[in-house]
């Protein structure tokens, strides 16, 4: 999430790219050769504060992904989060749809990186984007694959509690209060919760949720947010903001401790709550036990990222992340090998989008 104070701070920076409408990078901004488009995440400063154009939709959209991928990226879909997705936000979406179309930034398939409410926000266009399009006599966009970094495809239980106290808040403690304010910037009222709406994790897993041949490339953290007063309200482990099932994209709500059912977050080899099954096209690529909600898509080092599904590949996308199994002892072990661990080696020197971005760009 970006607060609009952060924002500020990049507007004379913007005036450039802003004039440049959606487009976000040079002719070379690519990933693997094929362009890139973004599309970000919940705003909460869009419920408090609602943008009074869609210029300004642009520069928080902007401003969200500048800490890495907005220089690697040739276009972006904004939205304002005081919208819902089948309604203001589905109308922003598709005339960006139009736009990429027309200027034919597709035509050699585009893939798409996703963060948080974005995946759930780009699974919707996927299954219609081509009808709306070809309504017009405009060529459907041809994406290759999504790349979903903390992906809140299946909601998260920090929007049933903003929902439910915007409807009733009497009972609710002080802690609950603070841990939802924390997440959405307002004390909940209705009428204005816009996209939280959507995040309920009963209504993100009714939107959109037929199969479709776009493969989506999961990457999930396991760090806290917020100071972590979030995380006792969210089911199994999380990130602070989305729950671990959803961003591994489980088919259930249902919480859990790690993307597999036989390796931990922090990679340990062992068995551990995985999920009963993943939605069609879903591979859990990495997870990371330290990442935090935002670490995810920007700069944040020092996480060993721990490699799930891998070493395989999809239409023309590579998954081939280094990897290397360790055995480790705790102090109190005097014997044996000690428990049994799987890493990308050298992940916690780096980010984890500058680990995708190296490893899927050949």
């Amino acid at each position: 999430m970006t607060t609009r104070t952060q924002r500020s701070a990049y507007k004379t920076g913007l005036a450039i790219a802003m004039a440049g409408s959606l487009f976000a990078g040079s002719a070379q901004a690519q990933l693997g050769g094929h362009n890139v488009i973004l599309v970000h995440g919940f705003m909460m400063d869009d419920l408090s504060d609602p943008p009074a154009s869609f210029e300004e939709v642009q520069q928080a959209g902007a401003d969200n992904w500048r800490d890495f991928w907005l220089s690697r990226a040739e276009a972006r879909i904004d939205w304002a989060s005081n919208g819902r997705v089948e309604g203001t936000i589905a109308q922003q979406a598709y005339q960006q749809l139009r736009e990429i179309s027309q200027q034919g930034l597709c035509n050699n398939y585009c893939i798409l990186v996703t963060h948080s409410t974005g995946d759930l926000v780009t699974r919707y266009l996927l299954e219609n984007q081509a009808r709306w399009l070809q309504s017009e006599g405009l060529a459907p966009l041809k994406i290759l694959t999504s790349i979903d970094l903390a992906g809140a495809g299946g909601g998260t239980e920090l929007a049933d509690l903003a929902m439910s106290i915007a409807y009733n808040d009497s009972w609710y403690n002080w802690a609950t209060k603070q841990a939802v304010k924390a997440f959405t910037g307002i004390d909940p009222e209705p009428g204005k919760m816009g996209v939280v709406n959507d995040l309920q994790t009963n209504t993100a897993r009714n939107l959109a949720v037929s199969p479709n041949s776009i493969p989506r490339l999961r990457f999930v953290g396991g760090g806290s947010s917020y100071g972590g007063i979030t995380k006792p309200f969210i089911a199994g482990t999380d990130d602070g903001v989305v729950p671990t099932h959803s961003a591994c994209g489980a088919t259930s709500a249902t919480g859990i401790d790690s993307c597999s059912g036989s390796i931990t977050l922090a990679g340990k080899v062992t068995g551990t709550n995985g999920p009963g099954g993943l939605y069609y096209n879903h591979y859990p690529v990495l997870m990371s036990e330290g990442v935090s909600h935002g670490g995810v898509k920007g700069t944040e080092t020092g996480n060993i990222s721990v490699p799930v599904v891998n070493n395989f590949s999809l239409r023309d996308v590579q998954v081939d992340f280094a990897s290397r199994t360790y055995y480790q002892r705790a102090w109190w072990q005097l014997w044996g090998d000690g428990d049994k661990y799987i890493e990308v080696p050298g992940s916690d020197q780096t980010d984890m989008s500058s680990l995708i971005y190296t490893t899927l760009n050949y």
